[in-house]
């Protein structure tokens, strides 16, 4: 990928065009959350109102199990989008991940670009994710990027790995040899807890054992799986790229969210996870963390609402937060540790 900051802000803006205008969600793959049912218990002896949602995650309360997913900065628009995000997050108390901080990293334009990600102002209690890819991952950044999370006040760093994206992508960073090494030394050196996140192409049972290594020792703190049936960023960066899909079935490849909760959490039983992936209503939240994952992260969904205003933001969560609630109480547990106590049944 260029690293030229201008080229990078237009590909962002790009990526914001082709998620309001095209059809970029799976067309053959879903998350597979739709093959498990919620039991539903008709004697419930849970009170709607004393439904607790509250977790901590990270070292921070949410008051939801959800996070406002990553998606943009660099760009004005961006700017716009994650403040308004932010807002909704603080009044809901939920998380956040900011989208890529590469442009923030050895560029002139690093300061002009951190104000599109500058959001504790509007959210300073919130539980804030930073981001870099794991291709820009090096020892010799790792400074820059110390400075970049503390500019921002992140919480979190989040790793993206995206091979497929970057395949896909125009000058796309395509050479992931040695990217776990990588990551294990600036792991141990950034001072901040690392959280390894795909794109939405999946982390399942493979990435994990060669995240773990002949040592089986973990270098992060926590996996989003990032599973597919949601938004393909395959088939964004087609779209971005040739103004179509050139490569169909490359853009339906991934790992099922499900699918991919299931195996990590497997893997990994004590590890904090994030469920993200075409996690669209408080139902499949509630079954996403039946699964095994701590939270769920949505993203794209949010998008057109976040450029509107806040509010526009929190009339799309309040459902969704207000619909998991009634899962809990339909299913008769009371907080999320009776949630994760449930067996999900497959569906007829």
């Amino acid at each position: 990928m260029s690293s030229d900051p201008h080229l990078m802000t237009t590909r962002k803006r790009r990526h914001i065009d082709v998620c309001l205008s095209e059809q970029v969600d799976y067309a053959g793959l879903t998350t597979g959350l739709d093959r498990y049912q919620l039991p539903y218990n008709a004697c419930t002896q849970t009170n709607l109102g004393d439904i607790d949602l509250s977790t901590d995650f990270f070292g921070g309360r949410l008051r939801a199990p959800i996070l406002i997913g990553a998606m943009t900065g660099g760009a004005e628009l961006s700017g716009t989008i994650n403040r308004n995000l932010a807002t909704a997050a603080q009044r809901l108390g939920l998380g956040m991940m900011l989208g890529s901080q590469r442009i923030m990293l050895g560029s002139a334009l690093g300061e002009r670009a951190a104000t599109s990600f500058t959001v504790r102002d509007v959210a300073p209690d919130v539980l804030l994710f930073g981001n870099i890819g794991l291709s820009q991952l090096t020892m010799a950044a790792a400074r820059d990027l110390t400075k970049a999370l503390d500019r921002v006040g992140a919480n979190v760093l989040a790793v993206h790995t995206n091979p497929l994206q970057e395949a896909m992508q125009h000058n796309g960073d395509t050479n992931f040899s040695g990217s776990l090494s990588r990551l294990r030394e600036v792991a141990g050196e950034i001072g901040y807890p690392v959280l390894l996140k795909e794109v939405g192409h999946g982390i399942g049972a493979a990435a994990v054992a060669e995240l773990l290594g002949p040592e089986r020792k973990l270098p992060v703190a926590g996996i989003d799986v990032a599973g597919a049936g949601g938004t393909s960023w395959s088939r964004v960066e087609q779209f971005v790229r040739y103004g179509k899909l050139r490569y169909p079935h490359l853009a339906d490849w991934g790992i099922p969210t499900a699918r991919a909760v299931v195996e990590v959490r497997a893997a990994l039983p004590e590890v904090p996870l994030v469920a993200s992936g075409g996690i669209r209503t408080g139902m499949d939240a509630a079954k996403a963390i039946a699964l095994g994952a701590d939270v769920v992260a949505v993203a794209r969904p949010l998008l057109a609402a976040a450029i509107q205003s806040a509010d526009a933001v929190v009339d799309w969560l309040q459902p969704f937060v207000d619909e998991l609630r009634v899962c809990l109480h339909g299913c008769g547990v009371a907080d999320l540790r009776g949630l994760r106590a449930l067996d999900l049944t497959p569906s007829p």
